[in-house]
């Protein structure tokens, strides 16, 4: 089936198309012109001037709908992808909190079953932990949290293809073996809630550490001890040209000023937008996973208000936050939902822009930066069009 979407601002690699068109065929985008020119049996739809950028792709993700990834199931994985699909995720690595091993088999099973069916926006498995410092644990469950054993993540990547990305604490003992394997294997190695200065940040870069999740949370910035300063991981981050960042664009989790900052000296080619959302995002239910989790402000924190927990934003929130809030172009805040993200998790190819035998993943968003369509491997996403 041929689907044209004409009359758009459409964003290129190279920029702006003023009064441009997008040819889908299928699942994969056959053209993308300057031209308004009717395709010969194409359905058209007119954006009416509005901008069309490519589909979000998430890289950090708990859950949504009601329902965590940490279940494991296949109705939970179902939920939670088709209810972030409607706000403008098109492509998603399914995050798993700090869990048990069982908790990890049961994901990956399910993820890897997942992915396996036809135009799947399950792209891989994402686990946040939980090799992590006790200390900055954050909205994590501290009983699951361990230092790296390779009698245990091994066997795990080993078994789970399936796993594209593990975050870990490079100052834990055998976090630098850690890194080392799990690159050896094209998994992205992520620093995560850590108490990192620079020559621990330094030494996991050298093992593969190449990445910064949720970038200023869960990690020291500039500070003391007595009467002496020291860097933070952020600075430490910072001081590694080549190191990619992640930041939770919800205006909550970073100030838009510092969301400002890391696009000002990161640049876009290096900083990812992410949502980091639990189960009760894109959902009416106010319940997660974790019971001690409550939602409160528009974001999700412990019930004893000690730590931010993670968020209920989604990908249209995002974009509307980095451009609104953080003053940044809809070209780079577009393209920090989908090129970025799709740069550091390997799947460019198919994937974060829009042009000719790419996936036809694509989101229309109208003046005010509210989502108007979803297209998802060539589909329309059911209750997304209000062109």
């Amino acid at each position: 089936m041929l689907t044209q979407i004409i009359n758009a601002k459409v964003l290129t690699p190279q920029g702006w198309l003023r009064d441009g068109s997008v040819v889908m065929d299928g699942n994969r985008i056959l053209e993308v012109t300057n031209s308004n020119l009717a395709v010969a049996g194409a359905e058209q739809v007119d954006a009416k001037g509005m901008y069309v950028v490519p589909g979000g792709v998430e890289i950090h993700v708990h859950g949504g709908g009601g329902r965590d990834f940490m279940e494991g199931t296949e109705d939970a994985f179902r939920t939670a992808v088709d209810a972030h699909k409607k706000y403008g995720t098109t492509s998603i690595f399914p995050t798993l909190s700090s869990s048990t091993v069982p908790m990890i088999e049961s994901a990956a099973e399910t993820c890897t079953k997942l992915m396996a069916e036809p135009d799947s926006p399950i792209l891989g498995l994402h686990l946040e932990g939980h090799y992590l410092n006790l200390k900055m644990a954050g909205g994590q469950m501290p009983e699951n949290i361990l230092n790296p054993d390779p009698k245990q993540y091994i066997p795990i990547v080993e078994k789970w293809g399936c796993i594209k990305r593990w975050d870990a604490a490079p100052e834990l003992p055998g976090a630098i073996e850690f890194g080392k394997y799990i690159t050896s294997k094209g998994i992205l190695a992520s620093i995560a809630h850590t108490q990192a200065e620079y020559d621990e940040v330094h030494a996991g870069y050298l093992a593969g550490f190449t990445h910064a999740t949720h970038f200023y949370n869960a990690m020291p910035g500039f500070h003391k001890r007595r009467e002496y300063k020291y860097e933070g991981t952020v600075e430490s981050v910072y001081l590694h040209d080549d190191m990619t960042v992640e930041v939770i664009a919800d205006g909550i989790h970073v100030p838009p000023t510092i969301l400002r900052l890391v696009y000002k000296i990161k640049g876009v080619e290096r900083t990812c937008a992410i949502t980091d959302a639990l189960g009760c995002a894109a959902s009416d239910s106010n319940v997660a996973f974790d019971p001690r989790v409550i939602v409160e402000d528009g974001v999700c924190k412990l019930a004893d208000r000690s730590a931010i927990a993670g968020s209920v934003a989604t990908m249209d929130r995002l974009v509307r936050t980095l451009v609104q809030k953080a003053e940044i172009p809809l070209a780079d805040a577009a393209r920090m939902i989908s090129e970025t993200p799709a740069k550091i998790m390997n799947v460019y190819d198919r994937k974060g822009s829009l042009e000719k035998g790419k996936d036809a993943d694509v989101l229309i968003f109208d003046g005010e930066l509210n989502l108007r369509a979803v297209w998802a491997m060539g589909k329309l996403v059911e209750g997304t069009n209000t062109l």
